[in-house]
């Protein structure tokens, strides 16, 4: 073909594809034959896929076949056939899910997943290379899976227990050394790795590998064995029956219990000597040939040449600075084997506090604080270590105090404490009433007190309680008396004024007197009723009564009450109501101002009583000479003279009524706080004040001299 057609027909191509449209509208993937079928089936997975295009032109599809997550082929092709994926003599290796996607320019689709399920495992076959060894000889199992593909596990059985490192390997070949003697029967089993689950195979079959016994034994020897005392010397020897010639080299180890005593090849001999940790002692003698170990071991038993000593402290209760013994001892001694030898018996850490008094005695004072003892005892080359004693010396306690919660109140419970600054606790606390055993308590914590409750039923002083501590045997400590006042209640509260209530005036000294029974100190408040929330004065006194003292005046007169109370309770007095009554001068002043009115009202009555006779005369003497006729300013002139008359008349009426209503009524109309009254009926006065009535008075006989 030319270039001018290749060129022609390649670009015809491209215009066509890229004019293409594609839409992928269905893939499926089937399973055949079935989803479930037996080993060595024949298994295809088919692909197909429901593809619409426009053009004639074929489009290129890419298939991918999918097991679980992972891609295990991959298919281009431009046929619109099924992709076929083929799976011959299917193995359990091959059960899983599977998909497959398909990829048309550049848009893909998947299809939904299936499961194949291969049932069936061939049976693994067991060989080994050798059917009878020696004791220590290893051997080769191989486990066979005909047939099987994947990735496989093989385990590897002997009799009843898995081979020792032949737990599930990769290598279906494993070499191990058979433990005993005797027939162990061996097979093996394989797993197939398939997720999510792995297929295991059936059990293979079983193989007989012989193991023969070595002809080589240690050999254990010891004297002496009976009638071993400790610190005898044993002779003990370890060695192999026959030459280990042959054979792979051995090793020889002798030991008492953990302890090692000797390592060898062939021979083993020490001198040792016994002791009495345990009663019986195992020696053992072990032969190691490579994986073969071969024991034998042989028990002696050991009498104690003395007991493991005891070390103990003379005192129950030990206190700080005390005189103490200590004691070491052992119980058990075997005489006849000492040989007259004897037990030295040393104190660790033997300090300065302590004096050795004779063997295991040693004396000395108590230290301040917790101090460790141990003792040994020592005879032919043996020691024994005592047990640590451990002494916790009592802080003795000290004198206690005793004291009362708050106040002791007649007839009411109060809470008595006792305390002894220093003490190693548990402290037990006695309280004591008149020398006779009240209560007892015990504080188990460091610095707190005990606590008492009591009723106080006497008065006077608390001093017949004390209290006692102790922390031992020794002489408790005893307190002080209880020097507490009982506190009485207030039981009542009476008031007195002083001048009595009916002869309060203002100006004079008012005195109220608080009266009361109870114990001091006492605080007294005296109240008015009018205002029974501030009070107009508080004091606190030892005595039963105290006062309040103030100078009268009218805005006194109210009710008054006073309250008094001490550390018990409070109570209330009696109210006394108290009238502040007029000054003594008003009282005087008044009758004063009264003679001096009545004189003064009866003086001017009497000068225009005398002026009004003399100005009628002298008005009728003037009538008689007048002309029958007056003139015209004569009018005027009458009309004044009636004037006068009247006002003489009117002023007289008034100071008359005004003398009148005074005589009449006194308290009313000459009292500091009421007005005067003047007459305004014949029946009636109306009140103006009393300097007002005398200042008119007055006016009125001021107008009357003038006018005449």
């Amino acid at each position: 073909m030319g270039l001018l057609p290749l060129i022609t027909s390649t670009l015809l191509f491209s215009w066509t594809t890229l004019n293409a449209a594609v839409k992928i509208t269905k893939v499926d993937l089937s399973i055949e034959p079935s989803a479930d079928v037996e080993r060595n089936t024949d298994v295809a997975l088919r692909c197909k896929a429901e593809v619409l295009t426009s053009g004639t032109e074929a489009l290129n599809r890419v298939y991918t076949v999918y097991k679980g997550d992972s891609v295990i082929y991959n298919k281009t092709t431009s046929s619109s056939e099924d992709l076929l994926y083929r799976l011959p003599q299917a193995r359990v290796s091959n059960n899983g899910k599977y998909k497959c996607a398909i990829t048309i320019m550049g848009k893909a689709k998947t299809s939904e997943a299936a499961t194949l399920t291969v049932t069936g495992m061939s049976t693994p076959v067991l060989r080994i290379n050798k059917a009878n060894i020696t004791e220590g000889e290893s051997v080769t199992a191989t486990c066979l899976a005909q047939g099987e593909t994947g990735s496989l596990l093989f385990s590897f059985h002997d009799n009843s227990k898995e081979v020792e490192n032949g737990v599930w390997v990769t290598s279906s070949r494993l070499t191990f050394v058979p433990k005993g003697v005797g027939n162990h029967n061996i097979h093996c089993s394989y797993l197939v790795l398939n997720m999510p689950y792995p297929s295991k195979s059936q059990q293979s079959n079983t193989v007989t590998l012989t193991v023969e016994e070595l002809s080589i034994e240690p050999v254990l020897k010891i004297s002496p064995q009976d009638n071993v005392y400790e610190g005898d010397t044993l002779n003990i020897t370890c060695s192999v029956s026959n030459s280990t010639k042959g054979y792979q080299a051995g090793e020889l180890f002798l030991s008492q219990d953990t302890e090692l005593l000797e390592s060898g090849e062939t021979y083993i001999h020490v001198n040792w000597t016994a002791h009495a940790r345990t009663p019986v002692l195992t020696i053992r003698c072990q032969l190691d040939l490579g994986d073969v170990e071969k024991v034998v071991s042989k028990t002696v038993s050991v009498r104690e040449l003395f007991s493991v000593p005891t070390l103990r402290v003379s005192a129950v209760e030990v206190f700080q600075e005390d005189e103490i013994s200590l004691t070491c001892r052992s119980e058990k001694l075997s005489y006849d084997r000492l040989e007259g030898e004897s037990l030295i018996y040393s104190l660790e850490p033997f300090d300065y506090q302590m004096v050795r008094k004779g063997n295991g005695v040693f004396v000395g004072k108590a230290k301040t604080i917790d101090f460790n003892y141990t003792c040994t005892a020592a005879a032919k080359g043996i020691k024994k270590k005592s047990n640590v004693l451990t002494i916790h010396p009592k802080v003795p306690v000290s004198t206690p105090k005793i004291w009362v919660s708050g106040s002791a109140v007649l007839g009411k419970r109060v809470a008595i404490f006792c305390l002894s600054d220093t003490g190693t606790p548990p402290i037990t606390y006695t309280l004591w009433k008149a020398s006779k055993q009240n209560q007892i308590a015990v504080v188990h914590e460091f610095n707190k007190a005990a606590n008492f409750t009591v009723v106080i039923n006497e008065t006077g002083r608390l001093n017949h309680y004390l209290c006692t501590a102790s922390n031992g045997d020794r002489t408790p400590g005893l307190s002080d008396k209880l020097q507490t006042a009982v506190i009485e209640p207030m039981t009542t509260a009476s008031l007195m004024v002083v001048p009595d209530v009916g002869d309060i005036s203002e100006g004079h000294s008012v005195i109220l007197i608080c009266s009361f029974l109870g114990t001091p100190p006492v605080t007294v408040k005296w109240f008015r009723d009018s205002d029974d929330l501030n009070p107009l004065d508080t004091t606190t006194t030892n005595s039963n009564n105290t006062n309040y003292e103030f100078i009268a005046n009218k805005e006194h007169t109210d009710s008054y009450y006073c309250r008094a109370e001490n550390r018990a309770n409070s109570v209330k007095s009696n109210k006394i109501n108290v009238v502040v009554g007029m000054a003594m001068w008003k009282k005087l002043l008044i009758p004063g101002t009264i003679i001096l009115v009545v004189f003064s009202l009866v003086m001017v009555g009497f000068i225009l009583f005398t002026r009004s006779r003399r100005g009628k005369r002298e008005r009728a003497a003037e009538l008689s000479v007048k002309p029958a006729s007056p003139k015209s300013d004569d009018s005027l002139t009458v009309a004044l003279t009636h004037d006068t008359e009247v006002y003489n008349a009117a002023t007289g009426s008034l100071v008359f009524t005004v003398l009148l209503c005074v005589a009449y009524r006194p308290h009313q109309y000459l009292s500091p706080n009421k007005p005067l009254s003047h007459p305004k009926h014949s029946s009636h006065c109306v009140v103006t004040p009393l300097l007002t009535a005398i200042i008119h008075a007055l006016a009125c006989m001021h107008e009357e001299v003038r006018s005449g």
